[in-house]
């Protein structure tokens, strides 16, 4: 089952967790403090690099009709995608960049290019993901409604198709963050309210509309202008980007919520949560991956999910510094800091989904002592003397784990 007491799982007293707070905070000040010129030409920057990048993949598409062009061109034009979508216009609409008073990058006015609105996202990505962050019931993030990531999810029998949702969902993936909004799953039994889904459908559709006229409509026909280029090749051109576009998101956003670390929480847990208390449920319910200057650029900086979850309106570009002192506090509290390279990430999320589309009587760990679902019950067979701190108390729970599998294979080979 999902942990249904924080503080009891992490092994903080209040103060504790006051503490922790307290730390946090400091943290969050310093860098409110210390925002200036630098953060603000670090983003025109970016805009003004991410533009260059989609003109020059226009160009491309357009100047030649040779095969490697169009592959160079539709490469480029998904890269171009990519930093729009996750170092842009995600970070944008965190409000990140509001303290710049910049009407033309403020959470509030910024659409970007993907087939969802920015209203519906900010809704259902600031606040409830955000603020519920995986809170089963609450958090539609975990799993999207199609894919089984927890064992606090009954199985069905069209959990069978994991993997098969997880690969369409990658592909299309701008389509699931569009229509996620829209609740489809209380429409079909009809607990919705229908004004209301009338509204979000006809928002969806005018956003879905522009942006499918825009990418294989209106760039194809001017594109087709140049005697380099036909109006077919653009349009495959844009679906590639899309794809790569696609397909890199849901690797990022995959590898910050659902590797081995990333815990699960009842809705318990938000009864009487305090500021602490949220604060370390962001940074148990999150995982980051390792990565240099390229990566973290190409990831909107989401390498440091736990940083992002715990401070998601401050600007990307200081994650990496922020991340330092993150650590440190987590090696000071006792508390895990969940990370891994790249590759390895997100590999533990595609073993947990297909795991996962079999029933739980074929699985070997327990409910409550699985690599993707914990809780405070996994810890009911140590001694009081082995429940130090969180991390320490993991470390415990796997040697003891080690030590009864050996003395089982000592026991079967005597």
């Amino acid at each position: 089952m999902a942990i249904t007491d924080v503080p009891e799982f992490a092994h903080l007293s209040e103060s504790d967790i006051e503490s922790l707070a307290f730390e946090l905070d400091s943290i969050r000040q310093d860098i409110e403090d210390s925002r200036g010129e630098r953060d603000a030409r670090y983003i025109r920057r970016t805009i003004a690099a991410q533009r260059a990048l989609e003109i020059a993949g226009r160009v491309m598409l357009a100047a030649s009709s040779r095969r490697s062009a169009w592959w160079a061109g539709s490469v480029t034009l998904g890269v171009a995608k990519i930093i729009e979508n996750m170092e842009i216009g995600h970070n944008v609409m965190h409000g990140q960049w509001d303290w710049m008073n910049d009407p033309e990058i403020h959470s509030s006015t910024w659409e970007w290019d993907m087939s969802g609105s920015s209203k519906h996202w900010r809704f259902t990505h600031n606040f409830m993901h955000h603020k519920y962050t995986n809170i089963l019931g609450m958090d539609d993030d975990v799993g999207y409604g199609v894919i089984r990531v927890t064992r606090d999810a009954k199985w069905k029998p069209m959990n069978l198709f994991n993997l098969g949702f997880n690969t369409i969902l990658m592909a299309l993936f701008e389509w699931g963050v569009g229509l996620q909004h829209l609740e489809l799953g209380k429409i079909f039994k009809g607990r919705d309210d229908r004004k209301a889904t009338l509204v979000r459908l006809r928002e969806f559709g005018i956003k879905a509309g522009e942006q499918v006229a825009k990418d294989y409509v209106v760039w194809p026909a001017l594109t087709s202008l140049s005697p380099g280029a036909t109006f077919k090749s653009t349009l495959k051109a844009n679906a590639v980007a899309n794809i790569i576009r696609n397909v890199w998101a849901n690797a990022v956003i995959f590898c910050g919520h659902f590797p081995d670390g990333a815990e699960k929480f009842t809705k318990t847990d938000m009864v009487g949560e305090s500021k602490g208390q949220w604060y370390l449920r962001q940074m148990l319910g999150s995982a980051n991956f390792e990565a240099g200057p390229a990566l973290r650029f190409m990831s909107g900086n989401l390498s440091h999910q736990i940083e992002h979850h715990l401070y998601p309106d401050l600007p990307s570009n200081r994650y990496a510094e922020i991340s330092i002192r993150v650590r440190q506090l987590c090696d000071k509290y006792d508390l895990p800091y969940t990370t891994g390279s790249f590759l390895v990430q997100y590999a533990k999320t595609w073993r947990t989904i297909a795991k996962l589309s079999l029933p739980d009587k074929y699985l070997r760990d327990t409910a409550d002592d699985a690599p993707e679902t914990r809780s405070e019950m996994m810890f009911a067979e140590l001694e009081p003397d082995q429940r130090r701190g969180l991390k320490s108390a993991i470390a415990a729970v796997r040697t003891r784990r080690r030590e009864k599998r050996m003395q089982s294979r000592r026991e079967l080979a005597g």
